[in-house]
């Protein structure tokens, strides 16, 4: 039986696309090996979304080519579908495949170990209009399904690289979004997370089908208990998705909603499409659906000619919005992007510092936030035991809300819904005694 090695860098739609490209192998009777295990064919999904992310993406490469000379290596995904030519350069390196065409890789394969030549397939992104069904039946994860429902992006934000990377959007048929949803369900998930490169943009490419439509059907497939958007730009919370939340009992409390800057002059240098008021009053609407909402968020400090001034519009805005969680991340140039080219860039120890100040923000705000629900019974979806206390019945879930819960649980209950009350809350895990499980099916595993 050949067998097959993958490295996924990047984000979670990589990952998700990992696990995609895995059942194609699967199908033409391939069995699975750890990323640094000797294997007959290494696929690496690469990530570009920095230049950091380039250089990690040849390390791996790399790697993988010193592990075993004999295989053949594949790399596909984001740095694949911008530089396949820097990639083919690199001794080793027998097929590249972009952010499309993954369905063919097998094909590929098979071809090479013909001809042993090597090939590049990477196509024009720019030219494609549709989407690229990769169905996932289960995950190795048996607590929170990922469901991909879209793909690229029409924003061209001037710190970014991803359209050229994945394309422009293009949204999944409903009606494979919802016979995968139901699979899922079938497959035993309570948690199904709605993801994609710009989630919420679902539809744009459609004549009279959108994302609330979506929601709204989703809303009806029997089994899902919670349903997560993995992100949502403010410009997406439209007064029908506004409405379609309200209506809801699936939609969790939980919204990420990415801010980027809380300065209304860096927003219009970054070319995002909202300000710091309509952002503001879109929380404000979902706040009055769930007074108890966990919104977490993405900044991006030290971005080209930000000013001490424009630092601090946006520390005040973050404080009045409240987040329950910060990702932070120094602004880094991405080669090939309007930003890059910016003059008036950042010095790093001035980026470092903005972000220490920030991440300390977004750890009182976390510890804020968690303190609410001392003492209150929550629902819990046990994920894993607890690394830090093996053997102790100890398991790690997540609440609607995103709240990250130590409980006393079983093997069992892992993708349960569980009942617990939280003793100590705290940052980054909040304490809780056990009391009850809510229901008994458990998921498929793989």
């Amino acid at each position: 039986m050949p067998s097959v090695a993958f490295h996924t860098l990047g984000c979670k739609v990589n990952h998700y696309e990992t696990e995609a490209i895995w059942q194609l192998f699967k199908e033409a009777g391939y069995a699975q090996r750890e990323g640094e295990d000797e294997a007959d064919v290494y696929v690496i999904n690469t990530c570009t979304v920095t230049n950091t992310g380039d250089k990690k993406s040849r390390q791996v490469i790399r790697r993988a080519i010193r592990n075993n000379p004999e295989a053949v290596i594949c790399v596909t995904g984001c740095y694949a579908q911008t530089s396949s030519a820097e990639i083919m350069d690199i001794p080793g390196v027998d097929i590249v495949v972009g952010t499309q065409d993954r369905k063919k890789m097998i094909g590929y394969i098979d071809e090479f170990r013909k001809t042993r030549e090597p090939m590049n397939a990477v196509g024009n992104i720019m030219k494609t209009r549709t989407y690229e069904e990769l169905g996932v039946p289960a995950f190795r994860d048996r607590t929170r399904a990922s469901l991909k429902i879209q793909e690229g992006c029409n924003n061209f934000c001037t710190f970014c690289i991803i359209p050229w990377a994945k394309g422009l959007l293009r949204s999944r048929e409903p009606e494979q979004v919802l016979s995968q949803a139901k699979q899922l369900v079938e497959a035993g998930y309570k948690e199904i997370v709605l993801t994609g490169i710009h989630t919420a943009g679902y539809g744009e490419d459609f004549k009279d089908y959108n994302f609330a439509a979506l929601l709204r059907e989703l809303e009806q497939v029997d089994g899902i208990e919670r349903l997560r958007i993995s992100s949502i730009e403010a410009s997406q919370i439209t007064d029908e998705v506004v409405e379609v939340v309200k209506q809801s009992d699936k939609i969790v409390n939980h919204f990420h909603i990415p801010l980027q800057a809380g300065s209304d002059t860096v927003l219009k240098r970054m070319r995002r499409k909202y300000t710091t008021e309509f952002y503001r009053e879109r929380v404000a609407r979902l706040k009055r659906i769930f007074p108890d909402l966990a919104i977490t968020t993405d900044v991006i400090v030290g971005f080209p000619g930000e000013t001490e001034e424009e630092f601090q519009e946006t520390y005040a805005f973050i404080q009045e919005i409240g987040y329950s969680e910060l990702h932070v991340f120094p602004y880094s140039k991405r080669t090939g992007t309007p930003a890059a080219r910016h003059q008036n860039q950042v010095d790093d120890e001035t980026k470092n510092e903005r972000v220490h100040k920030l991440i300390a923000l977004s750890e009182q705000m976390a510890k804020e936030y968690a303190s609410r629900f001392e003492d209150e019974v929550v629902e819990v979806i046990p994920e894993e035991e607890d690394k830090e206390q093996p053997g102790k019945g100890i398991y790690v879930g997540y609440t609607t809300n995103y709240l990250k819960v130590k409980v006393q649980a079983t093997e069992e209950m892992v993708g349960q819904i569980v009942k617990a009350k939280i003793t100590k809350a705290g940052y980054p895990h909040n304490e809780a005694e056990f009391v009850r499980v809510m229901d008994v099916k458990a998921p498929a595993s793989i």
